[in-house]
């Protein structure tokens, strides 16, 4: 596995993390899947969403892989009126990365990013490495320090009014 720019910028920062590798299905990039093929429960493994608020420019958030992002909570959380989701031929330029390999770690610039509060349950997360087909595990806290994340509720409820 050749490093990408997230580990090498997690090992100058002497973070450790666990490289999970899965097989990529390019018919199915969902989240989900992920979660399978690495064996673990989808609230542990955290899918990065890229955004434009109206006030603030680009933002990152992290939530569960099988969370849907409620954007109107979203944007007064970070401190807009209204975002809206990057379109997808926008992310590599904004981030250097692709779809499905977004990554929190190691964009373009230093983006403010936000991670849903249900990382709270959990010691360790997994976020993209920075390409399909690779996954990081690391401490909870420590991607929230390196980041310098914001938590806070991201997620919409789900028909049992939780979140």
């Amino acid at each position: 596995m050749v490093k990408t720019n997230a580990m090498r910028m997690l090992d100058k920062a002497k973070i450790k993390y666990e490289a999970l590798l899965y097989e990529v299905d390019e018919n199915d990039l969902s989240g989900v899947s992920i979660a399978a093929k690495v064996g673990l429960l989808c609230g542990m493994v955290f899918k990065t969403l890229v955004a434009k608020g109206d006030k603030t420019g680009v933002i990152v958030m992290c939530i569960p892989v099988d969370k849907s992002i409620d954007l109107k909570l979203a944007a007064k959380v970070t401190g807009n009126k209204k975002i809206e989701m990057v379109a997808v031929k926008e992310l590599l330029g904004l981030t250097g990365y692709i779809r499905g390999g977004c990554s929190p770690v190691g964009m373009k610039k230093n983006y403010p990013v936000f991670i849903d509060m249900s990382c709270a349950e959990f010691e360790k997360i997994t976020v993209s490495a920075g390409v399909r087909g690779c996954q990081l595990l690391l401490k909870t806290q420590d991607l929230i320090d390196y980041t310098k994340a914001t938590v806070c509720f991201l997620c919409q409820e789900d028909s049992n009014g939780n979140i």
